[in-house]
C-alpha cells in the first residue's frame, strides 16, 4: 500500500507535459480514408492545422472537405493535402514535408498511419508481397519521420506516432508478411525514443485491433478461414474510437496506445524493455505480467485448436472431392 502511494506521487514527475493541439501542425499519413481520416477529424476538432499525405488525389480532396467540417475555428484553421507515395523514395517525401512546414511551421504531431495488409498462407503468398509490406508499412514511416525530425529537434518539442497493429505484437496465422512489417516498427520506435527523449520528443506505438475501414473490408476477401476465426476474438472497432484513443495517448506522450481489455493484456505481456512515462504503468506491468502470461497460454491453445480443426476440415473435404 505504501509503495502504491509513493508511485502515485512520483509518477507525475516523469510524465511529460501534454501537447496542446490548438494551432499546432499535425501531419497524418494515409489520411484519405479509414483510421487516418478519423485521426485528421479528431485533431481538427481540437483546433489543429492539418496536413494529409496520401497517394490518391481524389480521396484526399474528399477527406479535405470532410475534415474542414469539423474545424472549431474556420478563420484560423486550415488543411492541405499533398499527393505522394511515401513508400518509393525519400526525396519526394522530404519535399512534401518541407512544403507542409512552409505552410504551417514545424510539425508538432506526426501520425504515421499509412499502411496496408494482406493475409495468406506463407507459401502461397507471392514473395513480392513481403517486400511491398515492408516498403509501405515500415519504410514509408521511416521516410516521413526522417523528414520531420530535424525541425522537431531544433524546437525541442513534438510527438511521433507509429500506427502498428495487434498483429505487430504477436504473430498470427496468415500474417507472416503483414506481422513482420508491423513488428519492425517496434524496434524502430524503441531505438528512436532513446535518441529523441533528450529533445523532449515522445514516440507512441499504437496497436489497434481490427477496425471497420475500407482496408479491412478489402482484406476480408482473401483472408484465410483460420485468420478469420482467430481475429474474431478481439472484436471489431470503429475508426473514430480508435483515433480518439491514439490521439489522447500521443498527446500524453505514452509509448503504448492500445484499445480494449485484449489490447491492455497484450501491451503488458509484450512490454519488454519499452519506455514508460508513469511509474504506475510500470508497476501495473510488473504485477500483471504473470497472470496475463497464464491467460495467454489459453488463448494460444485456442488458436492452435482452430488451426488444427481447419486443417482436418480441409483434409476431409479433399477426400470427399477425390
Amino acid at each position: 500500500m505504501i509503495l502504491i502511494i509513493i508511485l502515485y506521487f512520483v509518477s507525475p514527475l516523469i510524465t511529460p507535459k501534454p501537447l496542446n493541439l490548438t494551432g499546432a501542425h499535425v501531419l497524418v499519413t494515409g489520411g484519405s480514408s479509414g483510421i487516418g481520416k478519423a485521426l485528421a477529424i479528431n485533431v481538427a476538432k481540437q483546433g489543429a492545422n492539418v496536413t494529409l499525405l496520401a497517394r490518391n488525389k481524389n480521396k484526399l480532396q474528399e477527406a479535405k472537405v470532410e475534415v474542414e467540417k469539423h474545424f472549431i475555428n474556420k478563420d484560423t484553421q486550415s488543411i492541405i493535402c499533398i499527393s505522394v507515395d511515401i513508400s518509393k523514395e525519400y526525396e519526394p517525401v522530404e519535399k512534401a514535408v518541407k512544403q507542409a512546414e512552409e505552410k504551417f511551421g514545424a510539425v508538432r504531431l506526426l501520425i504515421n498511419c499509412a499502411g496496408t495488409s494482406i493475409a495468406g498462407v506463407f507459401e502461397e503468398l507471392p514473395v513480392t508481397e513481403f517486400k511491398r509490406m515492408l516498403d509501405i508499412n515500415y519504410l514509408g514511416s521511416v521516410y516521413v519521420t526522417r523528414a520531420v525530425i530535424p525541425t522537431m529537434k531544433k524546437e525541442h518539442k513534438g510527438r511521433i506516432v507509429f500506427v502498428s497493429s495487434q498483429a505487430g505484437q504477436l504473430g498470427l496465422f496468415g500474417y507472416t508478411a503483414y506481422s513482420a512489417s508491423k513488428f519492425a516498427l517496434r524496434g524502430l520506435s524503441e531505438a528512436l525514443q532513446m535518441e529523441l527523449k533528450p529533445y523532449d520528443i515522445r514516440v507512441t506505438m499504437a496497436f489497434p485491433p481490427d477496425t471497420d475501414t475500407p482496408g479491412y473490408a478489402e482484406e476480408q476477401k482473401t483472408k484465410p478461414r483460420e485468420t478469420h476465426l482467430i481475429s474474431e476474438v478481439a472484436g471489431l472497432f470503429s475508426p473514430h474510437e480508435v483515433a480518439k484513443t491514439i490521439v489522447e495517448d500521443s498527446i500524453k506522450g505514452k509509448f503504448f496506445s492500445y484499445m480494449g481489455l485484449d489490447g491492455y493484456m497484450l501491451s503488458s505481456l509484450t512490454c519488454g524493455m519499452s519506455p514508460v512515462i508513469s511509474m504506475m504503468d510500470a508497476a501495473q506491468q510488473v504485477v500483471t505480467s504473470g497472470i496475463f502470461r497464464v491467460i495467454s497460454l489459453f488463448y494460444l491453445d485456442y488458436f492452435d485448436r482452430i488451426v488444427k480443426k481447419c486443417k482436418n476440415d480441409k483434409q476431409t473435404e479433399d477426400k470427399k472431392s477425390s
